[in-house]
């Protein structure tokens, strides 16, 4: 397998966390978002929407957007499982994991924030304001229902689910921005649980070959 990423991208850095998770390897191929390598017609070529991660299997299929990507590895390698057996404890990791990738970290990914600054003209500091707001506009929501399910180390119990392969990226993001984690216990806590775990640290931006 291929993994096309960058060591910044939280969506490839998903990716990375579950295949850790599941002791799987693939060849790493950078695609540098900031030089608009994710524009080269070679890479079009392989992703039309010109977005990372793209996971390209052995024969030649290529899988984009990363929850696809991962709920593929869960189906294709059920151990260790990122997804609980409930249906409504599934409906709660799933939940958490949606809220992430779909309501804050679209609104801050780098052809929003390239946007931003080319069409309105929007400075650093102003961009790094909008940033800031999103995230914390949805962790004040995730927090409390995290803190509702405090049962265990992690997101849902004593495991790591698909919700703990989101809430970490983003919570570097977080740090990156230098936003205050002091009203989010409750995730603070599950993020320093996640990156006890070796699969976790591995796939930190900063542990990647090209990392900046």
């Amino acid at each position: 397998m291929i993994l096309h990423g960058y060591f910044r991208s939280s969506a490839a850095y998903r990716v990375r966390i579950a295949m850790n998770l599941k002791g799987l390897e693939a060849e790493r191929r950078s695609v540098h978002l900031r030089r608009d390598e994710q524009r080269a017609p070679g890479f079009l070529a392989v992703n039309p929407q010109g977005l990372v991660p793209v996971l390209v299997l052995d024969d030649g299929t290529a899988l984009t957007q990363s929850l696809a990507i991962i709920e593929y590895l869960e189906e294709k390698h059920p151990s260790p499982p990122l997804l609980p057996q409930g249906a409504e404890d599934r409906a709660f990791v799933r939940a958490i994991a949606l809220a992430i990738a779909c309501d804050i970290h679209p609104l801050n990914n780098t052809r929003v924030l390239k946007y931003l600054e080319r069409v309105w003209g929007i400075d650093e500091p102003k961009r790094n304001e909008w940033y800031r707001h999103w995230i914390d506009e949805g962790f004040a929501a995730i927090e409390p229902q995290l803190a509702s399910r405090a049962g265990g180390r992690f997101s849902l119990g004593d495991t790591p689910t698909l919700a703990d392969v989101c809430l970490v990226p983003q919570v570097a993001n977080a740090g990156r921005l230098k936003i205050p984690m002091d009203p989010y216990p409750r995730i603070r806590a599950i993020n320093e649980a996640c990156l006890a775990l070796p699969a976790f640290d591995r796939a930190q931006p900063a542990a990647q070959p090209d990392a900046e």
